[in-house]
């Protein structure tokens, strides 16, 4: 597989990935390009036989979600994303908005979570990696992820059913 092909493959999965943990969208913009930089330098020494590129490009992504997590100061941040929305008088626009309110309940809810819970739900989602594939990535025993997830996932839910979110 060429550059261009892993870039078309997986790019959505790793920009999916970067929004679990990154709020701001424009953030995960940046993150995601860095995370693509940093794949082409390193493209040429990239070794299939060490494993699949899924897990070579997410380990990228897991470090370069890491230092931007180091790096950030989130002093004074205002963002547009969080600006109310106009009210919708068309029913397509009202479905759009709702749908977008859902999705911010649902970072809102990963967002409560605990950062290794987080990152293993990110990849788990967002890559649609197994959690033979997860464990391989994060040196956790495959039960022990797929437990994590199971806590997640509840949390979240109790997050959103109870009104915490």
């Amino acid at each position: 597989m060429d550059f261009a092909e892993l870039y078309d493959r997986y790019f959505n999965k790793v920009y999916n990935y970067v929004r679990y943990h990154v709020r701001l969208a424009a953030e995960a913009d940046d993150v995601t390009g860095r995370i693509f930089e940093a794949a082409l330098r390193g493209y040429e020494t990239y070794d299939s036989a060490r494993g699949p590129a899924q897990g070579w490009l997410f380990g990228i992504a897991r470090n370069a979600v890491t230092d931007w997590a180091r790096g950030r100061n989130r002093r004074g941040e205002v963002s547009l994303d969080d600006a109310p929305e106009p009210e919708a008088r068309d029913p397509r626009l009202q479905d759009a908005l709702e749908r977008k309110e859902e999705r911010e309940r649902l970072l809102d809810a990963i967002g409560r979570l605990d950062e290794r819970s987080r990152d293993i739900i990110a990849l788990k989602f967002s890559s649609g990696m197994n959690n033979r594939e997860i464990a391989g990535l994060t040196g956790l025993g495959e039960s022990n992820v797929g437990i994590i997830i199971f806590r997640a996932v509840k949390k979240m839910q109790a997050d959103l059913e109870g009104g915490k979110i």
